[in-house]
């Protein structure tokens, strides 16, 4: 079932003979035993060995390969070389509130269905007997994999509240369902003393590998973990005008918007990940101000630029990298720009404007392009147009993927014979102002520019 390269078919079966030599038994677990199921190929290998006491496995494992131990509790032993981790079964007893309060005991002699018990899902619990081609399912995960539905292992899934937010981004990674049961399960779980880091991560899987990012966030409000997300729990009914968005409410399109980012991921982590954010946050400024006006027409006017104050509090509670949340405030603030530009047949000067906003138009383009797609209306997807059309207005103004740079510096002031001071600033503000009209476009015209307004303030 497992398909595997030469050199890792050779290296698994070491370990899975080595073993059984010994009197253990060895069988792929988790990840790599789902995807294979799925149809994907695994990009790394878990390796669960039974009947083997640590000392004994260990010495195994050092006639062949270089390892490192990643602690005594865990008895996890990380292959060099190899994308292979080799363990012992354990058990695992919650001793206190938070991800980290267990206590972990290694135990070779555990039954598997006892070990297995202590996974998350029924997925993620499926052995693979290497030796005998056979699979073990103690909890019927490969029927549950065969029927998309994401259920819980038993009881003990409720220890781990990072694991509703597994939740969210496996229902998305796998395009899956959660069971009712399970749902109902998370409902009775409190977000509580969960590292700003491991929450940060389940959202960035949610977002760089989720295939139907929409199950994701839908399951939050199921089971009730959006109230821990206030702003985006605001745009859950929230209405929107059914002419421009028949999908419905905001919570809704932001949904079909982020599937739609989803289709269209780069494969570049970082850029996939502040428009994939900008795209989840670009809404967050209309239950701030949708309202239904004179014409009996609902309207969120301004919600572009009232969505900065959410977008950061938002993300504040996500991550402490602040350039990160310097890079996507600018996309949520001028989402709408795209459209109002592109309406205008705006001019050079107000492109370049707008790069310098938000520093990377062709982010811009990706989250206007997610926007316009996650609509219900087949009428409004797939339109292209206004994104085409800035994107090759900015690349003939070399703004495309960075904001204008200033061609007339400080240094260049001081050789004219001016010293820093706040006129100094004013000047220097002044020509960037100009560049971007394009009063000119290289420097003999920056220096040109300063040299007549030198001039005419009597500094020359």
């Amino acid at each position: 079932m497992l398909s595997l390269s030469p050199r890792y078919a050779d290296a698994c079966s070491f370990i899975f003979e080595s073993a059984r030599e010994l009197g253990g038994r060895a069988y792929f677990v988790g990840g790599c035993v789902r995807d294979a199921l799925s149809g994907a190929t695994p990009k790394d290998f878990d390796i669960e060995v039974y009947g083997l006491e640590p000392r004994e496995l260990e010495r195994m494992l050092s006639r062949r390969f270089r390892f490192e131990m990643v602690g005594k509790s865990f008895g996890v032993w990380k292959i060099k070389g190899f994308e292979i981790d080799v363990s012992i079964p354990r058990r695992e007893r919650k001793t206190g509130e938070g991800h980290k309060a267990f206590d972990i005991e290694c135990d070779p002699n555990l039954s598997v269905r006892e070990a297995c018990a202590r996974r998350d899902f029924t997925v993620n619990a499926i052995l693979y007997d290497y030796l005998e081609d056979r699979i073990i399912d103690p909890f019927g995960g490969e029927t549950d994999l065969r029927n998309g539905v994401l259920r819980h292992t038993s009881e003990r899934f409720s220890e781990d509240p990072l694991r509703v937010l597994r939740a969210m981004q496996f229902a998305a990674r796998f395009s899956m369902s959660v069971a009712p049961e399970t749902v109902e399960l998370c409902s009775t779980i409190p977000f509580e003393n969960l590292p700003i880091e491991r929450v940060f991560e389940e959202w960035k899987k949610l977002l760089l590998k989720g295939r139907k990012i929409s199950l994701g966030l839908n399951f939050l409000r199921d089971c009730g973990w959006l109230k821990y997300f206030p702003e985006l729990a605001a745009t859950s009914g929230c209405e929107q005008d059914p002419f421009w968005h028949p999908e419905g409410d905001v919570f809704t399109h932001t949904g079909f918007a982020l599937d739609a980012f989803a289709s269209a991921r780069t494969g570049d982590d970082r850029e996939d990940l502040v428009v994939g954010l900008a795209v989840l946050c670009h809404d967050f400024g209309k239950p701030r101000c949708t309202s239904v006006g004179d014409d009996g027409k609902i309207h969120s006017y301004g919600h572009d630029i009232l969505g900065r104050e959410p977008t950061i509090s938002f993300l504040s509670r996500l991550t402490r990298e602040k350039s990160l949340v310097e890079e996507v405030v600018p996309l949520v603030e001028r989402h709408m720009a795209i459209l109002d530009l592109w309406r205008s047949n705006a001019g050079d000067s107000a492109i370049r404007r707008l790069a310098r906003k938000v520093v990377r138009i062709d982010r811009l383009v990706r989250v206007d392009f997610a926007d316009r797609n996650g609509r219900g209306d087949p009428e409004f997807r797939d339109d292209s147009t206004q994104g085409k059309w800035i994107s090759e207005r900015a690349a003939e103004l070399s703004v495309r993927d960075s904001a204008p740079k200033p061609l007339v510096m400080g240094r260049h002031l001081q050789a004219a014979g001016l010293k820093p001071s706040r006129k100094f600033g004013e000047i220097l503000s002044a020509l960037y102002e100009a560049q971007l009209d394009g009063e000119f476009s290289d420097l003999d015209g920056g220096l040109a520019l300063l040299h007549k307004m030198l001039e005419k303030d009597g500094s020359l």
